[in-house]
């Protein structure tokens, strides 16, 4: 059967039912990031009115009007939750269900020439958000229902399935680090870090590092390339961070802060960042370090302690104060390498999502040929 053209505004339906009745909580509140997945917010949601949170069921499509040239859309089926006002919901009608599996038409919005006509679209205009009208505007080549079926289930299912194992084995890791983390907690006393660490503040004077290695910290704790604008005349002021050396900027109640990983070498950051590091590795590893540090307990605390101080930054002195157990160097290298192996799934599972988003379009090509 020949492709069909048909406008996207004439099989969907968009939601806008909301949690007016506050009948539903924290708990269930989802954001959908860049990757394409739906995942619990950073920041804190406690003093949050809820009522103008949209009610989302499976089958939903969400997508951020602002971030949707970067990705910020995903295919809700993990059941129910509520997301932010600011999210555009929308649903297949019922003709929609008749001629368009979702999950293939997830895949078409999953890939670089989809964002790139978003952006196209967006240019110009005073507000750059891809509203519902916008998104039923879009005229999509469609194949026969069995096509689609097909190419979603011989590959694209088969590939999901895998990552959302491996994925849940991934939680239980992160469990066990967790797990003894807690018992430390209850059964050892704590003492102030401040003895460990010390701060660093060495700038690229030398500028031996260039552009290409200004990176940023994101609020999962990792570092990535910078979309700020870089000075470029103002290099040789950027911070230097080396191997096992920590960054953090003043959102670090939101989680900005990582560890510079020993195989990724130096990097340069902003001089707004703070960066300390370690000075008694025999008595307080960097790893173990670390998991005290990515804890919502550990976020929770530096908002507490940085409100009202200068531009409500955790400073480094602040840093110092933090208190955690510290057992013996065997103890501590045993939970490391729990978490070690952990960040390598991680970043194991990391390259399972970017294989499934890159056969998205060699899918969908397929699917378009095969008509």
């Amino acid at each position: 059967m020949a492709l069909r053209n048909i406008r996207l505004g004439d099989y969907i339906k968009r939601s806008t039912i909301n949690n007016r009745d506050e009948k539903y909580g924290i708990d269930l509140i989802a954001g959908v990031t860049n990757e394409g997945v739906f995942s619990t917010p950073k920041g804190n949601p406690m003093d949050v009115d809820l009522k103008p949170y949209k009610i989302v069921n499976n089958g939903a499509f969400v997508y951020n009007p602002s971030r949707l040239d970067l990705g910020s859309i995903a295919y809700r089926t993990e059941g129910f939750c509520i997301v932010s006002h600011l999210y555009i919901v929308f649903y297949l009608n019922d003709e929609g269900k008749k001629l368009i599996n979702p999950d293939w038409l997830f895949m078409y919005f999953r890939r670089k020439e989809f964002y790139r006509e978003v952006s196209f679209r967006n240019f110009g205009s005073q507000r750059p958000e891809f509203n519902f009208n916008d998104m039923s505007d879009f005229l999509i080549p469609l194949p026969d229902l069995p096509t689609q079926q097909k190419y979603v289930d011989n590959i694209y299912k088969a590939m999901v399935a895998n990552q959302q194992s491996y994925e849940r084995g991934l939680e239980d890791l992160k469990l066990v680090c967790d797990a003894y983390i807690e018992d430390l907690r209850r059964k050892m006393p704590s003492e102030k870090i401040g003895k460990y660490i010390e701060k660093v503040d060495e700038r690229n004077i030398n500028e031996l590092l260039g552009v290409s290695d200004v990176q940023s910290v994101n609020m999962n704790g990792t570092f990535a390339e910078t979309v700020a604008n870089v000075d470029i005349g103002r290099i040789h002021t950027y911070k230097i961070v080396k191997p096992n050396e920590f960054a953090y900027t003043n959102r670090i109640n939101i989680g900005s802060i990582a560890r510079r990983l020993p195989e990724d070498g130096e990097c340069l950051v902003s001089a707004s960042y703070d960066v300390f590091k370690i000075i008694n590795k025999e008595k307080l590893l960097p790893e173990y370090l670390t998991l005290w540090i990515r804890r919502s307990e550990f976020f929770r605390s530096t908002g507490f302690y940085s409100v009202g101080s200068v531009k409500d930054n955790f400073s480094i002195e602040m840093m110092q104060e933090v208190e955690i157990p510290i057992p013996s160097i065997e103890i501590q290298k045993s939970i490391a390498n729990i978490y070690n192996v952990h960040i390598k799934r991680k970043q194991i599972n990391e390259q399972l999502k970017a294989q499934i988003k890159d056969i998205c379009p060699i899918l969908i090509r397929g699917s378009l040929k095969s008509n």
